[in-house]
């Protein structure tokens, strides 16, 4: 599983530069230029995410920490179209979850992370849906923060800007339930 820590590290490391080191990311961005920063932030989430997905095929299937009741792998997929609409909210302009939660994406990586680690006890999703669910929680509070400190507000939601939220979540998560999870992941989410 060595792989998959060093994925992790990789990739949640590039997403938690602003957390943990700001001014050393601050200083990057005015010594590289922000595109050259973008890139290669960008490079190493890709390296992160390669090793992730190696490693976590590599580990294997393992003996199960605990054995999830058969009805959490429906809990998880509720939880998950949630998390589909949140990250769908992000990336529609002018809807309420935007303007009501500020980064909506984030909360959709906690419902994701957590949801799975609700119906999958191997230690190996614990690894990867625990980390998933830690840098989700602290990268929320620190980006709540954030906006606290800088005064920054979020344009207000409109009803379409929630009903595009709504259903472009709802029809990428049928669509992943249906056919790409299966396809990427190579388990069928519902059985």
């Amino acid at each position: 599983m060595g792989l998959l820590v060093v994925g992790l590290l990789l990739f949640l490391g590039s997403h938690s530069a602003r957390i943990v080191a700001a001014g050393w990311r601050d200083r990057q961005i005015a010594r590289l230029g922000e595109m050259a920063w973008k890139g290669l932030d960008s490079l190493v989430a890709l390296v992160g995410l390669v090793l992730i997905i190696v490693g976590f095929s590599n580990a294997g299937e393992q003996e199960p920490l605990w054995q999830p009741p058969f009805f959490m792998a429906h809990v998880t997929a509720l939880l998950v179209l949630f998390a589909f609409i949140l990250v769908a909210a992000a990336n529609v302009p002018r809807n309420h979850l935007k303007a009501t939660l500020g980064h909506p994406m984030v909360l959709g990586v906690k419902l994701w992370a957590f949801g799975h680690l609700l119906a999958n006890g191997q230690p190996r999703h614990l690894l990867l849906f625990g980390a998933f669910l830690v840098w989700a929680i602290v990268d929320y509070a620190a980006s709540r923060r954030r906006d606290r400190a800088a005064g920054v507000t979020y344009p207000t939601g409109t009803l379409k800007g929630d009903l595009l939220a709504i259903i472009g979540g709802f029809a990428f998560w049928l669509v992943f339930v249906a056919y790409l999870h299966h396809l990427l992941i190579g388990v069928s989410p519902l059985g």
